[in-house]
């Protein structure tokens, strides 16, 4: 059982059955993020490759750290939805679910017989939450894609780097975890606290590309205000300005200065001891390239360390700009529990705290496709004769 159940925990989705075919990492994440929060999640991947993330990467023993990461507390099942028991198995999973999350292309689900219509017939008020690149609608909803592609068409990527540079590429997907991973979640709380008012489910169309074109917010003040976006890097958040920007170190690391809000900026000039940079706060231009160059010669007079423990005692936004295993040890994320470890791999936790459940204990990824088939299908009814025939004929 998922510890998050724990009636000690008070966790809000308990009682919550999610079906999960989703595989990589836009839904499998989603659907662990709810769990985290109590929901049940049943992964039911094909009787084939199933959920090729497994292998996709560094190996942490038997399956991938990215696996693993993405899967905590999740049962797998095995099951060919193309054979005609396979899907009656699902829908009869669909019976005692509350949600069906998907990220195949749009029409699969109805090729494979079990579209939104076909779910809600038999169960009114589930959820089916489908997961794509574009949507299940327009003239793109049937293309491949990648976060790349989806940022692309949303007008991100084009303001993404420094000025007279290319775009600039992220391992942190946005198009990816803004879209398919967090506005699917909140699709899904928003449909599920829908059904249980009045009984009646819905359909919950999350495109990637339409997460991340609904974010843009200040290239759209820009293009409201002028016509058109600013050049790469010259953007108030970007490097447009001198207060708002990366500098390097003398170690060659750096220093974020997020110093937008004059007394801030006030404040880290008198730090620097050069008062007479404070007139060029939102500097643009020429001027605003002669505090910029100002500034960045005299982070590089120093280490990182250096600058680290003099802002700590300056609270001007100033911080460092740590590497991703110096994050995993910040006294500050660690307080939060953002650091948890399961099944002896270290992983995030979960990115929001609940008043009255404290983090709990969570169970590892399952360790193989199907790992949990005979106990959930014998939680249906099916009895070992049953189940060892579904196998012999491939269903499960």
């Amino acid at each position: 059982m998922n510890p998050a159940h724990s009636p000690a925990t008070h966790a809000p989705l308990a009682g919550v059955r999610i079906l999960d075919l989703t595989r990589l990492l836009p839904g499998p994440l989603a659907t662990q993020h709810l769990s985290d929060y109590g929901a049940e999640v049943i992964k039911v991947e094909d009787t084939g490759a199933g959920d090729y993330a497994r292998t996709m990467g560094a190996m942490g023993g038997e399956t991938s750290y990215f696996y693993q990461v993405v899967n905590r507390n999740k049962r797998s099942l095995r099951l060919d939805l193309k054979q005609a028991e396979g899907r009656a198995l699902f829908l009869r999973l669909v019976d005692e679910a509350d949600v069906v999350v998907e990220g195949f292309r749009p029409g699969v689900m109805e090729r494979l017989g079990l579209g939104y219509a076909v779910l809600a017939e038999r169960k009114p008020a589930i959820v089916l939450c489908s997961i794509s690149g574009y949507g299940q609608s327009g003239p793109y909803a049937e293309r491949a894609g990648h976060d790349i592609n989806y940022i692309g068409y949303a007008g991100v990527l084009d303001q993404i780097g420094v000025a007279g540079g290319p775009p600039a590429l992220s391992n942190l997907q946005i198009g990816d975890l803004l879209g398919g991973t967090m506005a699917a979640a909140m699709g899904i709380m928003v449909a599920l606290f829908d059904a249980r008012q009045r009984g009646q489910g819905r359909h919950v169309d999350v495109s990637m590309t339409d997460a991340a074109f609904a974010h843009a917010i200040f290239p759209l003040a820009e293009v409201l205000a002028n016509g058109h976006v600013r050049p790469r890097g010259e953007d108030l958040l970007d490097g447009g300005v001198p207060c708002y920007g990366v500098y390097e170190t003398a170690d060659g690391r750096h220093m974020a200065v997020g110093a937008l809000e004059e007394k801030f900026w006030h404040m880290l000039c008198d730090a620097l001891e050069r008062p007479d940079l404070k007139p060029g706060h939102l500097a643009v231009g020429e001027d605003g390239k002669r505090v910029r160059d100002a500034l960045a010669a005299i982070f590089r007079s120093r280490s990182q360390q250096a600058w680290v423990a003099l802002f700590d005692g300056v609270d001007c936004c100033v911080t460092p700009v740590l590497r991703l295993e110096e994050s995993l040890e910040n006294a500050q994320l660690r307080a939060r529990g953002m650091v948890m470890e399961v099944g002896g791999v270290r992983q995030f936790g979960p990115p929001v705290r609940l008043g009255g459940m404290p983090p709990g204990a969570a169970s590892p990824a399952p360790a193989r496709a199907g790992a949990d088939t005979d106990e959930i299908l014998a939680g249906l009814g099916l009895g070992a004769d049953e189940r060892a025939r579904l196998r012999a004929a491939g269903v499960i």
